[in-house]
């Protein structure tokens, strides 16, 4: 059993949306990241249910990726009143809805305008919980990712940057920008912390820090030595995200997707030459069916297993 404090309160959710985590005390209640679109619903109720008669005053999101700000509008008009952080420098991109800037567009995904009030830079510190929390810089996953870590419980809020079993795909070396140094360094600053607890962006709260860390930094190796294997993991990553999302999809469809959100064609041209992509996408989307897949194909039609 994970030992939290008792003001903090942990949605753990699918992989189609972010983990949220709840930060109460007598000044504030708050939410970190706040999961996917179509799940936007979901994470009304669960706040309603948790705060009751209460407003909910502040939203923070870690990054703006979809599975983790996609319920911020839909929560902004629950609580009209509720403030909204996103990482400073997303914020000309928020502030004009840029959507060349921002992934929806390039991952093929989905995301419901949303305002916000302030921004967050590594460094600065937050009141949430009745407990104080640090902003650490994450890039990595994503360069504008950012971390809370609390040095009085040593509780860290890690979103993509380190999970029980990995991390999130590494968006930057698709685009031949760089990822894995950062990446490497996040992971070395997560080791010289004081760290008990990580409540990571994905996946149940753990305690095992050093195994984590040791497992994290054997993957980030192993991508390293070839890029193109962050390539393809990126894309049955998003081809499966889309998968949960709609449901089920034509064959066609998807080809046409990849050929159209920018992160997906990145990743199949590190992989195959684009003449050859419907040969890539099927053995890909072989590779992600069978008995134990993410997903069913049948040569024409693709669908998601229940999560």
């Amino acid at each position: 059993m994970i030992d939290l404090p008792a003001s903090i309160q942990v949605f753990e959710r699918g992989w189609l949306s972010s983990n949220n985590v709840l930060l109460i005390d007598e000044a504030c209640a708050a939410l970190v990241d706040t999961g996917y679109a179509t799940h936007a619903a979901q994470t009304v109720a669960l706040v309603e249910s948790a705060l009751g008669e209460r407003s909910l005053d502040l939203i923070v999101n870690t990054h703006l990726h979809s599975d983790h700000c996609g319920g911020n509008a839909q929560l902004q008009s629950a609580w009209p009143s509720c403030g909204t952080l996103i990482p400073d420098s997303e914020a000309d991109a928020v502030g004009g809805w840029d959507e060349t800037r921002l992934s929806f567009r390039a991952t093929g995904q989905q995301c419901a305008r949303f305002d916000f009030t302030g921004t967050l830079r590594p460094g600065m510190h937050l009141r949430l919980g009745a407990l104080d929390w640090e902003a650490i810089g994450a890039p990595g996953h994503d360069p504008h990712s950012l971390m809370l870590y609390c040095a009085e419980e040593r509780v860290l809020i890690s979103a993509d940057a380190l999970w029980q079993n990995g991390f999130g795909v590494i968006f930057p070396e698709l685009d031949g920008d760089s990822g894995f140094a950062e990446q490497q360094a996040v992971l070395d600053t997560i080791a010289s912390r004081d760290v008990r607890v990580v409540i990571p962006g994905h996946g149940a709260p753990f305690d095992d820090i050093d195994a984590a860390l040791e497992r994290a930094n054997s993957r980030l190796a192993w991508l390293r030595a070839d890029p193109t294997r962050n390539a393809r993991n990126a894309l049955k990553v998003l081809i499966v995200f889309k998968l949960l999302d709609v449901r089920t999809m034509s064959f066609d469809a998807l080809l046409e997707l990849v050929d159209s959100a920018q992160a997906m064609r990145a990743a199949a041209s590190m992989l195959a030459p684009r003449g050859v992509w419907v040969a890539l996408l099927r053995e890909t989307l072989e590779g992600l069916s069978g008995s134990k897949g993410a997903l069913t194909f049948d040569g024409v039609t693709l669908s998601a297993r229940a999560e």
